[in-house]
């Protein structure tokens, strides 16, 4: 029998990724030694980046497969140990690039990262859940889509994601944002991360009382402390009105466009507007309206096929919001999408399955993917986009 070749061996462990920093372990520094017997028996030794590490299975059965792959290899023994405390430091200045002082990536002149607020005036009309299903439908698209839960009061989206109880990892002062699932299998698809103050808190039901500076802090740790690598979107679950979190979002990430979410009636739809031109006044751009709960589809009439839209919260919200907004600041405001009340958008929030996985073919879901569509395939205008520029000095 052929004895396996080391340098296959090798390159076959470097296909396989940290499933929370997603680059290759080897990569990473995290194999510390490769043996290969006679006998075609292959043992690994992969160092966690802590003892503690969530996805040591998922990192098992990616190393046993791979390098079972391998021709001659009879057998992989893998053996875990965990990085010293000088390792775990050295991996923290490679994933920052050599930076030791923390900054917010996304706040770059030149980041690629599109970054999508999604704002409301009220609480209510299903902006957590808009969000969620957004970035799910994104990252099924094969993007690479991270999510700040930054409604500090009321942190919802990880359990909508159904990550509520998991906790990230923390390398030395740098946290992993948590990998979540977006089909059907419950394979962890490397495309969607979230992170959360839900997730970092010691008990799920302990309340968060904080006042503002705490929350400016809070929101820029989430942007600076955690290890998003290389996304294509970043999207913020704001909290609801024009306060704090806002504020602090158009000075931390003044490029940031904005999707206000509303619901049809009046009273929604003017606070709505406040909420746009909070945006506005924080130089960043509104790039639509989301109309949530839009209309419910009459059950009895769609027995029969006959498309009868009950207006449970009044018409054209979402339409006056955009119209208005437009008016306001001199540029186009679209409405994205009219999205209708659903129990499946319900009952995904509440199990951790989002509508546009758990019934990808249902309208609602369908109305979700086309505004995530819409965002992700739109060019970045020179509006609100810091440019970067400094005076090069009188001639």
């Amino acid at each position: 029998m052929t004895s396996p070749d080391l340098e296959q061996i090798k390159a076959a462990l470097a296909t396989v990724n940290d499933p929370e920093i997603r680059r290759p372990i080897t990569e990473l520094g995290m194999v510390e030694s490769v043996d290969v017997d006679d006998r075609g028996q292959v043992s690994v030794k992969v160092l966690l980046t802590v003892a503690g590490c969530p996805l040591k299975d998922t990192i098992n059965r990616d190393v046993t497969a791979a390098v079972g792959k391998v021709p001659g290899v009879t057998g992989v023994g893998l053996e875990m140990g965990v990085m010293s405390n000088e390792q775990r430091a050295g991996l923290q200045e490679q994933l920052r690039g050599g930076q030791t002082q923390k900054e917010i990536p996304f706040a770059k002149p030149g980041t690629l990262t599109k970054v999508y607020a999604i704002a409301s005036g009220k609480g209510g009309v299903g902006k957590s859940s808009v969000t969620v299903n957004l970035a799910v439908a994104m990252a099924a698209q094969g993007l690479k889509v991270g999510i700040v839960d930054a409604d500090i009061y009321g942190h919802s989206v990880p359990a909508m994601l159904g990550v509520g109880d998991t906790r990230p990892t923390q390398v030395e002062d740098m946290i992993m944002p948590v990998p979540v699932p977006v089909d059907l299998t419950g394979e962890v698809a490397g495309q969607l991360s979230v992170i959360s103050i839900g997730m970092l808190k010691p008990r799920r039901d302990q309340v968060v009382a904080w006042r503002g500076p705490m929350l400016d802090r809070a929101l820029v740790q989430m942007l600076s402390d955690v290890f998003w690598g290389d996304l294509d979107a970043l999207f913020l679950d704001l909290p609801p009105g024009t306060g704090d979190v806002a504020i602090s979002l158009g000075q931390h990430l003044p490029n940031a466009e904005v999707v206000v979410v509303t619901t049809p009636q009046e009273a929604a739809t003017e606070v709505a507007e406040r909420a746009g031109t909070m945006a506005s006044m924080m130089h960043q751009r509104v790039v639509g309206v989301v109309e949530n709960m839009s209309y419910l589809p009459c059950p009895h009439c769609a027995e029969t096929g006959t498309d009868h839209r009950l207006e449970v919260f009044g018409s054209g919200g979402g339409a006056r919001v955009a119209q208005t907004l437009s008016k306001r600041f001199g540029y186009d405001v679209p409405v994205l999408g009219e999205v209708a009340l659903d129990i499946g958008l319900r009952e995904g929030g509440d199990t951790g399955r989002p509508v546009v996985t758990a019934d990808p073919g249902s309208p609602v879901a369908r109305e979700l993917t086309k505004v995530a569509e819409t965002l992700s395939g739109r060019g970045r205008g020179l509006a609100g986009l810091q440019l970067g520029l400094s005076p090069a000095g009188r001639l």
